[in-house]
């Protein structure tokens, strides 16, 4: 289903691409793909692919800061949107539709993580901390990274479409002219929760913030 995956020009991160490029004559729309993937045509499954991949590809690198985590997760969009393209509604813009999937399951994802992780410090025998120090063994953990787990964990608390609108203002980009095509609200309606959103997001940062302090 999908070929090796190749670094974008100007972003320096990879991309996951089909097999083969589709056929360029005609460029059918977003519904069109949509009609002819629930009738199962894998031509239809593989222009999607090559529409969005990229796109997939950035957002959950935005989110997650790992290439290989990013391409498992955009795998696994596509592997659901080719199974679940019954369940679009249609109410929103595809893209909007996808879009929600892969945030969804990078904060999935995330979840995971986050127990493994604890699980493993959990299960570390005792004795064995001590002997990585003498070792010379030290963390040394990423400043990037630890401001996008911190984000991440501000995000986590928040309702799901609130992050989701947030994330693609902020780490994809939209105009929000594009905003309002995509989810259906209007303008004014998207810069208001947008602004409440930042807000929330301010002042549970300055809570968290000072608590670590404490």
């Amino acid at each position: 289903m999908y070929a090796t995956t190749s670094e974008t020009a100007n972003t320096g991160v990879f991309c996951v691409w089909p097999n083969e490029a589709p056929s360029r004559q005609r460029k059918p729309d977003d519904a069109e793909l949509v009609a002819r993937l629930r009738a199962r045509d894998e031509t239809a499954f593989r222009e999607i692919v090559w529409r969005y991949a990229c796109k997939l590809y950035r957002l959950s690198y935005g989110i997650l800061g790992n290439r290989d985590d990013a391409n498992d997760v955009a795998k696994e969009v596509f592997t659901k949107v080719y199974f679940s393209i019954h369940g679009f509604a249609g109410r929103s813009s595809f893209y909007a539709w996808i879009h929600r999937i892969t945030v969804n399951h990078c904060y999935g994802f995330l979840r995971k993580k986050r127990l493994n992780t604890t699980y493993s410090s959990d299960s570390l025998d005792d004795a064995q901390a001590p002997r990585m120090e003498i070792a010379g063994w030290r963390p040394t953990p990423d400043r990037t990274a630890m401001q996008r787990d911190f984000i991440n964990k501000l995000l986590a608390d928040i309702p799901d479409d609130d992050r989701r609108l947030l994330i693609a203002k902020e780490v994809e980009g939209f105009s929000i002219a594009e905003l309002a095509q995509m989810t259906g609200l209007k303008e004014n309606t998207i810069k208001c929760r947008l602004f409440r959103i930042r807000q929330a997001l301010a002042a549970a940062g300055h809570c968290a913030l000072n608590a670590a302090r404490s």
